[in-house]
């Protein structure tokens, strides 16, 4: 059994500040993630505070570990099992079979999007491909784009896209919005094709979309909006309180309905951006800090 002050499960830009925090208190704190499953390692970074111009995900990521560590964070590439309330501490099981008893628990382990399924999803990952309308229509300034999906968060994602690219396609077999939306959608002059994606094609990066009928469409650019599934079923069993959208609902220390429990980044709702993840991350770390110290 591993003991520790602090436990921070997810390394993305949420789960390192607060590691980076957390650690400097001098109080043991470990981080258990793989950075390669954060939605940042194949996306780029643009608009950050004091930042200029575009970087890549994955050298935030790598950069974000160093320091981490560098101020004494333990980094444990590994995936959570499950996650139970004892004795006023947390107990985590990992997929190694690691078992770590912690006073403190942050969770920024991020939400899993739902994927599409479909031959080139993940060739074109980060090449064109994207989960996040508010994080990516920048990039498609004048450009062809598509954005696939069912619900409002599609033709919401449609509507903002239009706002940068000259031509966008909404992508729907079964479009299920109100009026309003779909009233601007026809403003917009943004075509709905009602068809199923077969295959997303290319090169170095997404070049068109292939049907089920066999009918292509050039685009520059996909984004999958298909809605998302808040990552809070680890915790689902020790009474956390989920707001109506199914993300975890916390204070503003980033503290959820279970005391010592902390959340920051994505799995606390939108907006999905990198600037919100830090602050929360930082917020948690200093706050879970406190709790561990004062813990019994």
């Amino acid at each position: 059994m591993i003991s520790a002050d602090i436990l921070i499960i997810g390394s993305g830009p949420a789960g390192l500040q607060a590691a980076i925090y957390a650690s400097r208190s001098k109080l043991r704190t470990i981080l258990i993630g793989k950075t390669k499953y954060s939605g940042l390692s194949w996306a780029h970074i643009e608009n950050y505070c004091c930042m200029d111009g575009t970087h890549l995900g994955s050298d935030f990521l790598d950069n974000g570990i160093k320091q981490a560590r560098s101020f004494g964070t333990e980094v444990i590439e590994d995936e959570i099992l499950k996650i139970e309330r004892i004795d006023h501490r947390f107990k985590v099981h990992t997929d190694n079979g690691s078992e770590i008893l912690a006073k403190a628990l942050i969770l920024a382990s991020g939400v899993r999007r739902n994927r599409l399924g479909v031959k080139g999803e993940d060739k074109y990952r980060g090449k064109g491909l994207s989960y996040c309308v508010d994080c990516d229509a920048n990039f498609f300034k004048g450009k062809i784009g598509a954005v696939v999906g069912e619900g409002a968060a599609a033709a919401s994602g449609a509507l903002l896209l239009k706002a940068y690219a000259r031509r966008v396609y909404l992508i729907s077999e079964k479009l299920d919005i109100g009026e309003r939306l779909r009233s601007q959608i026809e403003a917009a002059e943004i075509a709905i094709i009602g068809s199923q994606v077969k295959e997303i094609q290319g090169d170095d990066k997404v070049r068109s979309l292939l049907f089920g009928d066999d009918y292509r469409i050039d685009v520059d650019g996909v984004f999958i909006e298909l809605g998302q599934k808040g990552a809070v079923e680890l915790v689902s069993g020790i009474g956390v309180l989920l707001n109506n959208d199914g993300y975890i609902m916390t204070n503003k220390a980033q503290e959820c309905s279970v005391a010592g429990l902390f959340a920051a980044g994505d799995v606390c709702g939108p907006p999905f951006q990198v600037a919100k993840a830090v602050g929360e991350g930082c917020i948690a770390g200093l706050n879970a800090a406190k709790y561990a110290r004062d813990a019994k």
